[in-house]
């Protein structure tokens, strides 16, 4: 992670728009008819019903996803009482948080009043608004009593996240800990070094899972928190112990099985760590210097377990595992409270996660391919997409079993379902593609085996029933990286096909080639030289029916696996090319690029393959195709060069299909806007209806438009390269596709190989 500076901070929070949050509208707000709808006179009819039934502001107002993050700014961040306006960045940074991470709504409350009383009234009068609310940087004790009242008198979830997520985070991180160190949370002995919110909040909730109250020692500023001593607050007095042989934080840590800091950095030595239990806990959670550097606390014993604040090391206490998921789980039953069932069922499925194999998607994200559960890996990590799901749902099922829902979920499949597409970690149709291919797997062939990516697709593809796989490789290379990436390799086949074990396969494969394509010049020694490679073999094991399907592309160049391809497999006798298309899925919906791959300069002959190949694959797809075939020039403007192979091909398709929702050739801002193609346009075919099938003039054009949406992340997903026009399942990735996107390609390849056997009777 780079170094942040005091300018790096500043030019983030002040470019482009000020700040880090804003206002998105929802519905339709671009005609007359939808701002009448949208305020007066149609805005009259959710008012009234709301007004007859309170609930049903949940129904037509935003109220059901909006959490209110409200701080009057007297314990930021370290920074302490700097104010209400002086917190607002880490107010809008929470809501930041919340909406990426748990796709919740947030507008930030910043109240400029100190006074208990008259801030809890404040809170209480605009409470109306949010379906929850999120207290931010409240000061110790105040904060206690603020969030019980809160708690109390209103009927919305409420909770003070310095207090409880710290609380629940650090609870499920401990839990594994203590698994991992072979301990039980009953008999270990715990020092807590800090007694403001957090450290009570957290040690409460210790307790709560089985931590025993004399077992436990806290300290504040002034030492030991005592029972003989005399300047104690109700929180404070719950911890206090009746040991009088310990005062300093270097007393009470010999022989303790447990340190969780939430104080100042620097204030647990080397020798204190070295005084403690075997296999200690080290808990230095404070930002952004802990109470021992995690270079010293490894340093002082080799068997320590160190958690910290910070994302630089492993094992990070970060309340953004918990927040955006425990208010997803509340929102989404209509909690009336957080209670501390909903709390306690969080610790459980934060820490059930860490133990489960890790998403490759994490490892990306930390630039690793093993973590795995352990003294370094003990706590999920915030990029982890399960959390949205085993957090919230657990956090929704307490509330229904602890009788706090009003909106109980009937259907726990489909809510997990509506999580993952909320926060796009899954689509519809990624969905329906892998569930279609689960219904009758195929045998797949993974040509490059020994690549990371290949080899965690198959093993996912395997075990979510998509296929039955075969990789191509080296197999002890392979079995080698499965162990290194902790992957098992059980039920899937390995071919080594340079094994002498595969000769007879590799002659025979090259007999059957070699008479294929004798009149083209084609020897059987040069087939079988061929066959010593992997796209050569992989394809013939699909060409002789002993494979299904064969993907390939992250090694091998597009121009090899081409010309591959249209030797072993060969095109469609119907057509004289074959091409790629990429499905994007976005917000607007789906829409269909082709050819993203294959044709570099394509005349009318080859666009006109394209279109009808097209069209096919858009009804493979369950869509019906309304294709656009773009150019830089509209409806025969340009006389020259491409456009003109495109307007040929438009005019083929229109005449020798005439049912078929084709136009062009069009620019693409006419493609894409149907009111703006209806009134300059009105001749079109296209009238009326929006398209969702692009035609691109050439490769560049084509290759380009994928790939600046690919790289611009605008919450829109894309999936191909589609092989279309070759005889048989042959399907290629993209050097750098992701495991999901070669997952995702193995789902379409199998689709594929069960509607060819479908073709063929059999």
């Amino acid at each position: 992670m780079a170094k942040i500076t005091k300018e790096m901070a500043l030019h983030y929070h002040e470019q482009g728009k000020p700040g880090k949050i804003e206002v998105v509208p929802t519905k339709p707000h671009s005609t007359q008819t939808d701002l009448s709808l949208a305020y007066s006179p149609g805005v009259a009819e959710p008012c009234l019903e709301i007004e007859k039934n309170p609930q049903d502001a949940y129904r037509y107002t935003a109220k059901g996803n909006l959490v209110a993050v409200i701080s009057n700014g007297t314990a930021v961040l370290g920074l302490g009482d700097i104010g209400a306006l002086a917190g607002k960045p880490v107010m809008e940074g929470k809501g930041l948080l919340f909406k990426i991470y748990s796709g919740i709504d947030v507008f930030d409350i910043e109240v400029n009043e100190k006074d208990p009383e008259k801030f809890i009234q404040a809170v209480k009068a605009i409470a109306p608004t949010f379906g929850g609310i999120n207290l931010e940087d409240i000061k110790a004790p105040e904060c206690f009593e603020i969030e019980r009242r809160l708690k109390e008198e209103l009927d919305i979830p409420v909770m003070h996240d310095d207090q409880h997520g710290t609380a629940i985070i650090s609870s499920a991180g401990l839990l594994n800990a203590l698994e991992v160190a072979g301990k039980k949370i009953e008999d270990v002995r715990i020092v807590v070094n800090g007694a403001g919110a957090s450290a009570v909040s957290c040690t409460k909730l210790y307790v709560s899972l089985g931590a025993r109250l004399e077992n436990i020692v806290m300290l504040d500023s002034k030492g030991v928190i005592s029972k003989d001593r005399t300047d104690l607050n109700e929180q404070k007095r719950y911890f206090a112990t009746s040991r009088t042989d310990i005062h300093t934080l270097e007393e009470a840590i010999k022989g303790a099985d447990v340190f969780l800091g939430l104080s100042r950095g620097n204030v647990l030595s080397k020798d204190m760590v070295r005084s403690m239990a075997p296999s200690p806990i080290v808990f230095a959670l404070a930002n952004p210097v802990p109470e021992i550097s995690y270079e010293d606390a490894m340093d002082s014993r080799p068997d320590v377990l160190m958690a910290t604040g910070r994302s630089d090391y492993p094992n990070q206490i970060n309340n953004v595992i918990g927040f955006p998921y425990i208010f997803r789980g509340a929102l989404d039953t209509g909690a009336t409270a957080i209670n501390e069932e909903m709390k306690l069922a969080a610790v459980r499925a934060i820490a059930g996660i860490a133990k489960q194999p890790v998403p490759d998607v994490v490892n990306e994200a930390y630039h690793v391919n093993n973590l795995t559960f352990g003294p370094s890996y003990f706590i999920p990590k915030p990029v982890d997409p399960r959390l949205i799901t085993e957090v919230s749902m657990a956090v929704a099922k307490a509330a229904m079993e602890s009788g706090v829902a009003r909106k109980p979920i009937e259907n726990w499949d489909a809510y997990a379902l509506h999580l993952k597409e909320l926060m796009g970690y899954e689509s519809k149709l990624t969905r329906q593609l892998r569930d279609t291919a689960r219904r009758n797997p195929q045998r797949v062939v993974f040509a490059e085996g020994i690549h990371p990516n290949m080899l965690k697709a198959a093993v996912e593809a395997k075990a979510e029933g998509i296929c039955h796989p075969i990789l191509l490789g080296n197999d002890e290379r392979i079995e080698k990286l499965a162990k290194e990436l902790d992957l098992s390799l059980e039920g899937i086949e390995i071919v080594n096909l340079r094994h002498d074990r595969e000769a007879e396969r590799r002659e025979r494969y090259a007999k059957i080639l070699a008479e294929k394509k004798a009149r083209e010049g084609y020897t059987f020694e040069e087939a079988n030289d061929k066959m010593f490679e992997r796209n050569y073999f992989g394809m013939m094991m699909v060409e002789t029916g002993e494979a299904d399907a064969f993907i390939t592309g992250l090694y091998t160049k597009y121009s090899n696996t081409i010309k591959v391809a249209k030797e072993v497999i060969g095109i469609r006798p119907e057509f004289k090319h074959f091409g790629t298309m990429h499905i994007l899925n976005s917000k607007k919906g789906t829409y269909f690029l082709a050819d993203t791959l294959i044709n570099r300069h394509p005349n009318a002959e080859t666009l006109i393959d394209i279109a009808k190949l097209s069209e096919y694959t858009v009804r493979f797809f369950n869509h019906t195709p309304v294709m656009a075939m773009l150019s830089y020039s509209n409806f025969g403007t340009d006389k020259e060069g491409s456009p003109v192979s495109v307007h040929e091909a438009v005019d083929y398709m229109q005449r020798n299909y005439p049912d078929l929702a084709i136009d062009g050739e069009m620019q693409v801002n006419f493609a894409m806007n149907r009111e703006l193609r209806d009134a300059k346009y009105p001749f079109t075919r296209l009238k009326g209806k929006d398209v969702n099938t692009l035609i691109f003039p050439n490769l560049s054009s084509a290759n380009s438009a994928y790939k600046l949406l690919q790289s611009m992340d605008m919450d829109s997903e894309l999936i191909g390269p589609i092989q279309m026009g070759l005889n048989k399942p042959i399907h290629f990735t993209d050097f750098e596709s992701s495991v999901r996107d070669i997952v995702n390609i193995t789902a379409v390849a199998v689709i594929d190989a069960i509607v060819d056997k479908k073709k063929a009777g059999k």
